[in-house]
C-alpha cells in the first residue's frame, strides 16, 4: 500500500499546463499512473494514440509529458511500442544500451477497443514487453461522444439519441479484458482513479511483469457522461461498486485464468 505523503514526493511526469476539461477521469488517472511508474526509479517510455489524451496533454507548441511521448495514428499505440520495445532489445543485445526501461503505450476505448484492437492483438501475441493502458471514459468523447465497443447498453450518445424511436446503444458492450485474458498475458486488470491507491498497486505489478500487461481504466468523462466536475471521483467509485463499469466483473478470476485478472479492488 502507497501513501500519498510519500508519492507526493515524486517528480510529476504527467504535469500541470494541460487542456484537460475540469474533473477530467482520463487526466487525474494518467497523473496516478505515471506518479506509479515513478516508483520502479526506472526511466519510461510512452506511446500515445489520437484520442482526448492527445489533444489536451500535447498541442503544439505545449506538452504535459515530462517523458520522452510518441503520438502516432488512432489504430496504432500499441504496434509503436512493439517497434520501440524491439528497439530497445536490440540495443541491449548488442550492448549499446546498459540500463532498463519501461514502455507504457496508452489508448482510450475507441483507439484500444475497436480501432487498434488488432494492433494491440498482436504485439500481445508476439509477447512484447510493455504495458497496454486503455483510458476508458465509454465512448468517443473526443469528436461528439458518439458510441464505441466499449458504451454500454442502452446508453445515450450522439448516435444512440434516446427518443420515440430509439432508447439508446441496442448492442452490450465487448468484454475487451476477457478477450485479452484469451491471449494468456502475464498481467491484466481494471482499476479507477477514483481508488487511487489501487490503481498504483496495480500499475507497479504490471510495470515489474516479465512480458506484456495490460490495464483497463475507467476514467468517468464529466462531459459524456453529464455530471458536474466536482463529482468524478466519487461517479467513479459509484461505476465501480454497482459493477455498472464492466459488466463481466464476477466473470474474471484466478481460478478461471492463468493471468491475474483483477476487476474490483484488491
Amino acid at each position: 500500500m502507497f501513501k500519498l505523503a510519500d508519492l507526493a514526493k515524486n517528480k510529476e511526469l504527467f504535469s500541470h499546463g494541460h487542456r484537460a476539461c475540469a474533473g477530467c477521469g482520463e487526466a487525474l488517472g494518467v497523473r496516478q499512473i505515471m506518479l506509479a511508474a515513478q516508483t520502479t526509479g526506472l526511466p519510461v517510455v510512452t506511446t500515445m494514440c489520437t484520442g482526448c489524451l492527445e489533444i489536451f496533454s500535447s498541442i503544439y507548441p505545449h506538452s504535459a509529458w515530462q517523458v520522452p511521448m510518441i503520438h502516432t495514428a488512432f489504430e496504432t499505440s500499441a504496434s509503436t511500442a512493439s517497434g520501440v520495445e524491439a528497439a530497445y532489445r536490440v540495443l541491449r543485445r548488442t550492448g549499446r544500451l546498459n540500463e532498463e526501461i519501461r514502455i507504457i503505450a496508452f489508448g482510450g476505448d475507441g483507439g484500444t477497443y475497436d480501432i487498434g484492437l488488432q494492433a494491440l492483438s498482436g504485439a500481445l501475441e508476439r509477447r512484447h514487453r510493455f504495458l497496454y493502458v486503455c483510458t476508458n471514459n465509454e465512448a468517443y468523447m473526443n469528436t461528439g461522444v458518439q458510441r464505441s465497443g466499449a458504451t454500454m447498453f442502452g446508453a445515450e450518445t450522439t448516435t444512440t439519441p434516446v427518443g420515440r424511436k430509439g432508447y439508446g446503444k441496442k448492442q452490450f458492450e465487448k468484454d475487451l479484458t476477457a478477450i485479452l485474458v484469451a491471449h494468456g498475458i502475464p498481467y491484466v486488470a481494471q482499476g479507477s482513479p477514483s481508488f487511487w491507491n489501487d490503481l498504483i498497486t496495480k500499475m507497479q505489478k504490471a510495470l515489474d511483469t516479465d512480458g506484456p500487461s495490460f490495464i483497463n481504466v475507467l476514467a468517468p468523462c464529466r462531459l459524456g457522461w453529464a455530471f458536474p466536475p466536482e463529482e468524478t471521483i466519487e461517479l467513479g467509485r459509484l461505476a465501480v461498486n454497482t459493477l455498472m463499469g464492466w459488466v463481466s466483473v464476477g466473470m474474471l478470476t484466478p481460478e478461471k485464468s492463468r493471468v491475474v485478472a483483477i476487476c474490483a479492488v484488491e
